[in-house]
């Protein structure tokens, strides 16, 4: 059973159509602006926001806003009671003020002034606008780093070496450790930062080229991307740096001369876009091989890098590489068990009469695999069964012992003709004498078609959410009969079965509690938002029932993973 987490968990065609209307209208604006949901979740953002914030649009849609920016200025998260746009938020009002703060992506706070203000988001239901400003003189944050104008004390060179470490051992996310690496150098350091990542496939791809611009921190898209093939012997400086030779000092004079490889071209040209009159170059090494290499470049100040610079700066990225390294093997380990998993899990079997879909989305948060799974089948009898459950735990061992305990349901539902309660019993008591799963939640249930042409539903639960059937006119029930204990959770009473016959063209939904749970919200709250969610799409397609009801109810503060079997009868004869 999963514990009691972004952005959103799907992206569909329809929120994206919308979001990117919405995304039009706001970029129109002449300040920084998105729109939130009934639930406070960021659906759509403008350049504008972007820009004020540093945070691309990816950091902001989805997440809860108010989690994600509002803090004191001292940077600490503002407890919502004391939130002062809540009140017009919850009231659906009209209502500014300002000497607010929020959360910058280089990790400082801005003050800022505010509108809020509601607005119609169509089929997305109620929303609102938010439209702000930087209250602070030219937009600067507060406490935010001025350019260094002159070399680095002891001390100062301590402390930036003390927060690198910090900074990038603290996150398991290759891409938010080159962020910060950046925040770190840029413009501490230097007005440019350049990172040339070398990949699995030992290609090349130069995924930042970053610029300092009064304060902010600007992307230049145009210079990144694939570069060509390292040299073996070139002694051109980023060649050597990204096959882990030295690291060097280089400005536009160093690579003026013929070029001796398609490397020595590109870095050419950076030079030139750039601007950069005094360059650093350094690798970036792993445990066992190079990562990459870190440019900083200089092209507004006027002091060139030194010696004395390169030898901080190889100190810096020897400390990204251990970081770097870390994540990526990380990241390898966290695909190999979600791969694992998702081939655990089966295919959905061929129905003549009844559709079915399933659907499986892995936790956001990278440091998880959950236990979640659901199983459908064909009986030795023709009828149908459905299975949906939970083995407790986020890691690897929950992912195993799902797939033992879906297999020793499978083999008992098959090899008997004994109730859906009687089936489970044996799987309890298999289950705790025969795995190391501690314990489990599922709903298990038979299909089958009686002589009138009508669906019978026969099912039994042990400590699941309840399965919700939704009619075609968008009536709503919870099937909260045939209730039982959890599977592993000591002395086993007598659990019981519940019987429900499905009208024509309903959806049977069964799912995992990660659609439902949230943090701060109550169960309740949860279910009440399936319901609804699953009423307004009762005469969608059911593929398209299954996508959005993922991509409108997944809370998006959940760190779970969720498991999805919908299943829909046939019109009636």
């Amino acid at each position: 059973m999963a514990d009691l987490k972004g952005a959103d968990a799907v992206d569909g065609p329809w929120r994206r159509t919308v979001r990117e209307s919405l995304t039009g209208a706001l970029d129109a604006l002449g300040t920084g602006a998105y729109v939130v949901d009934e639930e406070g979740r960021i659906l759509a953002v403008n350049y504008h926001a972007e820009h004020l914030l540093l945070r691309p649009s990816g950091e902001l849609l989805g997440h809860d806003a108010h989690d994600l920016l509002h803090r004191n200025s001292h940077g600490e998260p503002v407890p919502r009671t004391q939130c002062a746009m809540r009140p017009a938020f919850l009231g659906r009002q009209t209502a500014q003020s300002g000497d607010v703060w929020f959360a910058r992506g280089d990790g400082f706070v801005m003050p800022v002034r505010w509108l809020v203000t509601p607005y119609d988001i169509g089929d997305l239901g109620p929303g609102t606008l938010v439209l702000f400003h930087s209250s602070a003189h030219g937009d600067a944050p507060r406490n935010q780093p001025e350019p260094a104008t002159a070399p680095l004390s002891e001390l100062q060179r301590l402390a930036l070496l003390a927060e690198t470490t910090t900074q990038l051992t603290s996150t398991l996310d290759v891409d938010e450790a080159l962020r910060r690496l950046v925040h770190l150098v840029v413009p501490r350091l230097a007005d440019w930062a350049v990172i040339d990542q070398v990949t699995d496939r030992d290609e090349v791809w130069r995924t930042t080229v970053v610029h300092a611009e009064n304060g902010l921190l600007v992307h230049r898209e145009d210079l990144q991307g694939p570069m060509p093939p390292v040299p073996e012997e070139s002694p051109m400086p980023l060649s050597r740096a990204l096959r882990g030779v030295a690291s060097t000092l280089a400005g536009p004079e160093t690579y003026r001369r013929a070029p001796d490889a398609g490397m020595a071209v590109a870095q050419r040209r950076l030079f030139e876009a750039t601007g950069m009159h005094s360059a650093a170059i350094a690798p970036i090494r792993g445990l066992r091989e190079v990562l990459g290499a870190l440019t900083l470049g200089r092209s507004e100040r006027p002091e060139a890098f030194t010696p004395a610079d390169l030898a901080l700066l190889e100190d810096i990225t020897r400390r990204a590489g251990l970081a770097l390294d870390n994540a990526r093997l990380y990241q390898r380990q966290r695909k190999v068990a979600e791969t694992m998993q998702r081939h655990l899990l089966p295919q959905m079997p061929r129905l003549t009469e009844l559709e079915m879909t399933a659907r499986y989305l892995p936790s956001p948060d990278a440091s998880q695999v959950g236990g979640d799974w659901y199983d459908a089948f064909t009986l030795a009898d023709g009828n149908t069964a459905l299975a949906i459950g939970d083995v407790v735990g986020h890691d690897l061992d929950a992912a195993a012992g799902m797939a033992q305990v879906r297999n020793m349901l499978r083999a008992y539902a098959w090899s008997q003709t004994e109730p859906p309660s009687r089936i489970v019993e044996w799987l309890d008591e298999a289950m705790t004498r025969l795995t190391d799963v501690p314990m489990a939640t599922t709903v298990f249930a038979r299909m089958a078609l009686g002589d009138d042409g009508r669906w019978t539903l026969s099912w039994t639960n042990a400590g699941h959410p309840p399965p919700l059937l939704v009619t075609r006119e968008g009536l709503t029930e919870y099937l909260t009969d045939g209730h039982g204990p959890l599977l592993g959770i000591g002395p086993r009473g007598h659990r019981c079965d519940a019987t429900a016959v499905l009208p024509p063209e309903s959806t049977l939904l069964l799912y995992t509690d990660g659609l439902i749970e949230s943090p701060g919200h109550s169960l309740d709250e949860g279910l009440d938002r399936l319901r609804r969610h699953a009423a307004a799409l009762a005469r969608r397609s059911l593929e398209s029932f299954a996508d959005q009801l993922l991509e409108r109810t997944r809370p998006a503060d959940n760190d779970d993973d969720v498991a999805v079997l919908a299943l829909r009868t046939p019109p009636a004869p």
